[in-house]
């Protein structure tokens, strides 16, 4: 069995099913350092060679610039090449309305010293509030450190389409936008999928399994009340509210066993496969802890729906 892989760019090849490094930033519980960079490297000899992260969360650049060294002392260089590592630019909130080059530059160079890299493979710019409108002074000058050779490839997350059509008339280029799109939320199939494919920018998928919520886990189960065991889950239980309740998600739920079970699979898996069908879509991003699911997110790109 072998994960697929897209040239998001030329130079810039990626597994279609990404690790994510949210649930390592310690809202999930403790964290192992030493497990976790064992558990990177399964993904990584597995074939799941790209990782997402953020400048936010706390220690997770550090982890994966120490998985990083370990891979190549273990692997060799040519493996390391293949590792693509997506991290976040996060300006802090209260700085929006003063950022500056500067600030911006040193956002940058610490997540190349944390990742132990030469430049960042593609960072995605994240702004709080676009009533302080500065988001493009920030992702000009984003371009210029990529012109500058500090970063491959400048991408977003959670731009909506009018904010992203700004950008993209700008005269910057966006390789990606990274935004929640699911069997549960199909708002990117609006304005934005069609706005990616016509400007040569994809879409990378947070939430297609709904923090665990697209599971066996959950089917005809009872509706579960707060407080939910992690952030994932109280994140993910609001959008199953505006999805159209619980009724609604366990109809979703037993449509997806069926099909599970016609290819010999489980919910998680279909869930996630079916977004890699979308179009415009390059990868799916899974929230991991650990090496348990590992066979199964393996599996996604598989699946023939």
């Amino acid at each position: 069995m072998t994960v697929a892989r897209i040239t998001l760019r030329p130079g810039h090849e990626i597994s279609r099913v990404i690790r994510g490094g949210w649930q390592l930033a310690g809202g999930h519980g403790a964290v192992d350092r030493a497990e976790a960079i064992k558990d990177m490297v399964a993904f990584a000899d597995a074939g799941i060679t790209t990782f997402d992260c953020a400048d936010i969360y706390t220690g997770v650049e550090e982890m994966i610039g120490a998985f990083r060294t370990e891979y190549r002392n273990q692997r060799g260089v040519e493996a390391l090449a293949r590792i693509k590592v997506h991290t976040k630019l996060v300006p802090d909130l209260s700085r929006l309305a003063t950022v500056d080059r500067a600030y911006i530059r040193g956002i940058v160079e610490t997540s190349i010293r944390r990742l132990q890299a030469e430049r960042l493979d593609l960072v995605q710019f994240h702004w709080w509030d676009y009533s302080v409108p500065r988001y493009l002074d920030v992702v000009c000058w984003m371009d210029e450190l990529r012109r500058e050779g500090l970063i491959a490839n400048v991408s977003g997350t959670n731009f909506d389409s009018e904010k992203t059509a700004e950008i993209l008339g700008a005269g910057v280029k966006l390789t990606s936008m990274q935004v929640q799109y699911s069997l549960l939320d199909a708002r990117p199939e609006r304005k934005l999928a069609a706005l990616a494919q016509a400007n040569g920018m994809w879409l990378l998928c947070f939430g297609t399994v709904a923090g665990g919520f697209l599971g066996d886990r959950w089917l005809g189960k009872p509706e579960p009340q707060e407080p939910l065991e992690n952030r994932s889950l109280t994140k993910y239980k609001l959008i199953i509210d505006d999805f159209g309740g619980w009724d609604l998600f366990q109809t979703l739920l037993s449509t997806l066993r069926r099909i599970a079970d016609r290819h010999g699979s489980d919910i998680a898996t279909v869930a996630s496969a079916a977004m890699l069908k979308k179009p415009g879509v390059a990868a799916v991003i899974v929230g991991a802890r650990n090496r348990s699911h590992l066979a199964r997110n393996v599996a996604v790109t598989e699946l023939d729906l």
